[in-house]
C-alpha cells in the first residue's frame, strides 16, 4: 500500500481541530486508512543518508500514512485532508467544473502521427490563477513522484509534465523525432543537450532519472512537446525542459499527460487538477484543453463530469449483513465523497442512486459502493455470524479428497508458482509454442514470472533440481491450477485444476507412478475398461515431447483424454539440472465432476 507523508501540525490545521495519537489512529481506522509511523523530515532524511538517529525537539512531526493502492486522491496532505472533513461532516464533497470557455479561446495541443509509434496519448489541462506556498508547492510536486510510482508504473504508462504557462506561446505540437534532432536545456541545467547526449548524461550522473531511460532510449524516435515558439517543454517521461519549469511565483499551471494507456492518462490528469484546483481564484474550476490528432479528431480535457450508478439497497444491506434504512446509507456514502439519493421503485424495493466524483476513479462497480457504505458504518460494527449455508466447492471437496490419497501413498505435497519463466514453459520441456495454449504476462516483474503456467511440471522439476542432495527416492505431488487461452471464456483464458505427482529416484519409477493413476481412479469408482469403451477409463500411447517415447501413455476417461504420465525425457531433466531419472503424472480431476 502507498505511504503518504504529511506533517501532523500542517494536518491539523486542515482538519480544523487537534488530535491526540490515539484520536487520530481511530479515525484513520474509522476511514479504512493506517497511521503506520510517527517521525520527522529530518529524521526520514537521515534514515536514507544512513546516519545515525539525533533527537531535535524542533524538528515537525510527520504521519505516515497507508492508504490504499486505488486511491489516488489520497495521496497528497490536500485529498487526505479534504476527504477526513467530508468524512467528518465539516465539508460538503466539492463540485468540479470545467471552465466554460468557446473552442477558439482553449489552449490548443496538437498530436503529430509520428507519436502513435511510441507514446500515442496526450491529455492536457491548466490550472489557471494558482497561488502556491512551499508546503502547497512541495505537495504538488510530491503528488506527480507519488503518482508516477503508482498508477503510471514508473512512467511508463503514463508521464506528467507540468508547466508555467506564462513563459510559454500556443498553440502546443506533440511530436516524435530522432533524438539527434532534440535540443534544449533540461530542468535543472544550464547547459543545452541534444536528447541523445542527455541520455548518456543521465545514464552516468543521475541515479533517480536513470531508471527511466530504458522506456524510450532504444526508439528511433523520441516524444517530444514544443509551443509554437519551438520551446521545448518535456522530452516525456524523461524530464521537462527548464524554460518552463513552474515555481513558488507561478500563477498558472499547464499539465500534459502523455500516456500508452489513455485511461489512466485520464485518472492521473483528473486527480491532479480536482487535488490543485483548491489553490485557484476560481475554486475547483480548471480551464480545459482541446487535444487535436492528425486524423482531425479532436477532444476536450479533462473530463470532470460525475456518473450515475444505480444500487439496489438490499444488494448493500445483504452483503454487509446489516440492515440498514435507506437515509442512514446515503448519509454513510454521502461520508465517503459519493453523493447518493433514495429512489423507491415499489412498496418493497428502493434503490440508491449514486453519483460519482471524478475524483473516485475507483468506484466501478455496486461492490465498490457497499464496500464505502461498510467502511463508513464500522467494520467493527458489524455483527459476527455463521453464514447458514457455507458449503465448499464440489472442486475442493474432490481436490481435498484426492490430496489425501495421494499423501497416503507415501508422497509430499508441494506448492509451486502459478507464473513461471517462457523458457520453463516451452522450450525446458522440448515444447514450442503455437501461440494458441499459454497467456503471456505482458510486463513481467522478472523473467521468472513471464507466462502463466500450462503444466505443473516445470515446477515439480524445479523443486528436484534445488533438492539434489535429498535423500532419494524424491516422493512430491502438488495438487493446482494451470491456465489455457480459451476464447468462449469472457476473460479470454480458463483455469483447470490439476494434479501432478513425480517420483525421483535411482531408477524411474514407472511402475509407481502407474499404480498411483490406477489407485486414483479407483478411489474415484472409475473402472479399467478396454480401449475403446467409455463407461471407465483406459491408457494408450502417447508421444508428448517431454517424455520418453515408448515409456509414456495418455489417460482416457470417458472417451477423452485427462491426462498423462511416463519417464520424462533425459534433456528435459538435464535442462531442470536434474542428475536422477524420474516418472511424472499429470490428470485434470476436473473431469470427474
Amino acid at each position: 500500500m502507498p505511504t503518504v507523508n504529511v506533517v501532523r501540525d500542517r494536518l491539523f490545521a486542515d482538519l480544523g481541530r487537534t488530535y491526540t495519537q490515539e484520536e487520530f489512529e481511530e479515525l484513520c481506522f474509522s476511514f479504512g486508512i493506517e497511521l503506520d509511523d510517527v517521525t520527522t523530515d529530518e529524521a526520514i532524511s537521515r534514515k536514507e543518508r544512513h546516519e545515525e538517529e539525533k533527537a531535535n525537539e524542533n524538528e515537525d512531526i510527520v504521519y505516515k500514512i497507508e492508504v490504499p493502492a486505488n486511491r489516488y486522491d489520497l495521496l497528497c496532505l490536500e485529498g487526505l485532508a479534504q476527504a477526513l472533513r467530508i468524512f467528518n461532516k465539516q465539508d460538503e464533497t466539492p463540485t468540479y467544473s470545467v471552465a466554460n470557455i468557446s473552442k477558439e479561446s482553449m489552449h490548443k495541443m496538437r498530436v503529430k502521427p509520428e507519436t502513435s509509434s511510441i507514446r500515442p496519448y496526450i491529455v492536457c489541462a491548466v490550472l489557471r490563477d494558482i497561488t502556491f506556498d512551499e508546503a502547497s508547492y512541495n505537495s504538488f510536486i510530491d503528488l506527480q513522484d507519488k503518482l508516477h510510482q503508482n498508477i503510471c508504473r514508473r512512467r511508463t504508462l503514463v508521464a506528467i509534465g507540468t508547466h508555467d504557462l506564462d513563459t510559454l506561446q500556443g498553440p502546443f505540437t506533440y511530436e516524435a523525432l530522432p533524438p539527434q534532432d532534440i535540443n534544449f536545456i533540461p530542468l535543472k541545467q544550464v547547459k543545452k543537450y541534444r536528447a541523445d547526449e542527455l541520455m548518456e548524461f543521465y545514464r552516468e550522473n543521475d541515479l533517480k532519472l536513470k531508471k527511466f531511460l530504458h522506456i524510450i532510449e532504444k526508439s528511433p524516435l523520441f516524444p517530444v512537446i514544443y509551443d509554437s515558439n519551438r520551446t521545448v517543454l518535456s522530452l516525456p517521461p524523461i524530464i521537462n525542459g527548464a524554460h518552463s519549469a513552474i515555481t513558488l511565483k507561478t500563477k498558472n499551471v499547464f499539465i500534459e499527460c502523455t500516456a500508452t494507456d489513455l485511461t489512466k492518462a485520464k485518472i492521473v490528469l483528473n486527480t491532479m487538477v480536482t487535488t490543485f484546483s483548491a489553490y485557484c481564484k476560481k475554486k475547483f474550476e480548471v480551464e480545459p484543453v482541446e487535444v487535436i490528432y492528425s486524423d482531425g479528431k479532436s477532444y476536450i480535457y479533462p473530463d470532470l463530469s460525475a456518473y450515475n450508478m444505480e444500487v439496489p439497497l438490499s444488494y448493500i444491506t445483504g452483503s454487509i449483513g446489516v440492515s440498514l434504512k435507506a437515509d442512514e446509507v446515503t448519509s454513510l456514502l454521502n461520508r465517503m465523497q459519493l453523493k447518493a439519493e433514495q429512489s423507491v421503485l415499489g412498496a418493497d424495493q428502493c434503490n440508491i442512486n449514486v453519483t460519482v466524483p471524478p475524483t473516485r476513479s475507483d468506484v466501478l462497480h455496486p461492490c465498490d459502493v457497499m464496500e464505502d457504505v461498510a467502511i463508513a458504518y464500522g467494520y467493527n460494527s458489524i455483527p459476527k455470524r455463521r453464514l447458514p449455508s457455507l458449503k465448499p466447492l464440489a472442486l475442493n471437496q474432490l481436490e481435498d479428497l484426492i490430496r489425501v490419497e495421494v499423501a497416503m501413498n507415501g508422497f509430499t505435497e508441494v506448492l509451486t508458482w502459478i507464473l513461471c519463466s517462457y523458457r520453463e514453459n516451452f522450450s525446458m520441456l522440448n515444447k514450442k509454442d503455437d501461440g494458441s495454449t499459454a497467456v503471456i504476462v505482458g510486463n513481467p516483474r522478472s523473467s521468472d514470472f513471464e507466462a502463466v503456467r500450462t503444466s505443473l511440471m516445470p515446477g515439480a522439476l524445479k523443486i528436484v533440481g534445488h533438492n539434489k542432495d535429498h535423500p532419494k527416492p524424491i516422493k512430491i505431488f502438488e495438487v493446482g491450477d494451470v491456465v489455457h487461452l480459451d476464447e468462449s471464456k469472457d476473460v479470454g483464458a480458463a483455469n483447470r485444476r490439476l494434479l501432478a505427482a513425480l517420483y525421483c529416484g535411482t531408477n524411474s519409477g514407472f511402475e509407481l507412478i502407474h499404480s498411483l493413476v490406477d489407485r486414483v481412479m479407483e478411489v474415484m469408482g472409475t473402472p479399467f475398461v478396454p480401449v475403446g469403451d467409455n463407461s471407465g477409463y483406459y491408457i494408450q500411447c502417447s508421444d508428448a515431447p517431454e517424455f520418453l517415447q515408448g515409456r509414456q501413455a495418455s489417460i482416457i476417461y470417458k472417451g477423452k483424454r485427462i491426462g498423462i504420465f511416463g519417464i520424462v525425457h533425459p534433456e528435459v531433466l538435464s535442462n531442470f539440472d536434474v542428475p536422477d531419472p524420474c516418472s511424472f503424472l499429470e490428470l485434470d480431476i476436473q473431469s470427474f465432476l
